[in-house]
């Protein structure tokens, strides 16, 4: 699975910290909506194609939060 983009919404803590990712694996579009940090709680959602998935991260990124996007590390291969 290759992580393609990664959003924060700018805020430290556990109660306060939100991400959500997008990746893909094959055909597939993943999207992961995260809570609390890395032991925090995750939402995830399956798509057929890189427009549907993007669709979902701009309807998850809406509201207050003031979200950036955050560079990805290239996989090591």
């Amino acid at each position: 699975m290759e992580q393609r983009k990664h959003w924060w919404n700018g805020k430290w803590g556990r109660i306060a910290r939100k991400d959500v990712y997008l990746r893909t694996s094959g055909d597939q579009w993943y999207v992961e909506q995260r809570a609390g940090g890395s032991e925090g709680t995750s939402h995830f959602f399956e798509y057929d194609s890189e427009d549907a998935a993007l669709d979902m991260v701009r309807a998850l990124l809406t509201g207050p939060d003031e979200w950036r996007e955050l560079s990805v590390r290239p996989s090591a291969r």
